[in-house]
C-alpha cells in the first residue's frame, strides 16, 4: 500500500464542513482574563483580543454535516520545526519517533503535504489547546475563502482517536507504587 492508495489530504472547497478540515490563519478571540466585579445577573463587558492560528476541524463531521452543533472545536497546529523550538526534546531523533508513535500525550503527528500549491511539512496538531468557533461563523470562513486541505480517512478517524485518548486520561491522586 503506497500514499497514492490511501492520500492523506485532499481539497475541499464551499462552506460544508468536516473534521479534518484545515483553516489557515484563522481568528479566534481570547479574552485579555480580566472579570469585571458585577453582581449576578448583571451584564457586563469583556476584553478580549484576537489571534491568528492555523487550525483543524477537531468537532465530528456527523455533528457537523447535520448542523447540529453551535460551536466547532478547533486545534492548533504548528510545523515540526516550529514545535521543535519549543522544547529541544523534539529536535532529537528520539523526540520525533516518540511523537510519530503517538507516545506524547497532547499531541498528534499528521504526514506532510505534497498537493500541488498545499504543500505543507510534517504538521504536529497540539490537543492542550482546543478553541470553539461559532458554526455560523466558520461555514461562512469557508465559503469566503475558498478551497482549503482536508484530512481524509483513515488518517482523519485516527486523529480524532487520539483526541479522545487524549481526553479521556484519568489522572490518579496518588501514584501507584511499584517498589
Amino acid at each position: 500500500m503506497t500514499l497514492e492508495d490511501y492520500p492523506w489530504y485532499a481539497i475541499a472547497e464551499g462552506s460544508a464542513l468536516l473534521q479534518g478540515d484545515f483553516f489557515d490563519r484563522c481568528p479566534v478571540l481570547v479574552p485579555s482574563g480580566e472579570i469585571p466585579e458585577v453582581s449576578e445577573g448583571d451584564e457586563y463587558t469583556l476584553d478580549a483580543y484576537i489571534v491568528e492560528y492555523d487550525v483543524i476541524v477537531m468537532s465530528q463531521s456527523c455533528d457537523l454535516e447535520q448542523e447540529k452543533l453551535d460551536l466547532v472545536l478547533v486545534c492548533p497546529h504548528w510545523s515540526l520545526e516550529e514545535f521543535a523550538q519549543q522544547n529541544d526534546f523534539f529536535k532529537s531523533r528520539k523526540g520525533k519517533e516518540e511523537l510519530r508513535r503517538g507516545n506524547i500525550p497532547g499531541y498528534h503527528v499528521l504526514q506532510k503535504c505534497n498537493l500541488e500549491e498545499w504543500q505543507r511539512s510534517i504538521r504536529v496538531v497540539d490537543f492542550r489547546n482546543v478553541y470553539s468557533l461559532p458554526y455560523p461563523f466558520l461555514k461562512q470562513l469557508a465559503a469566503k475563502r475558498g478551497q482549503r486541505l482536508r484530512l481524509m480517512p483513515p488518517y482523519r478517524e485516527h486523529l480524532s482517536q487520539a483526541f479522545a485518548r487524549f481526553f479521556m486520561r484519568v489522572g490518579l491522586p496518588v501514584p501507584i507504587d511499584m517498589t
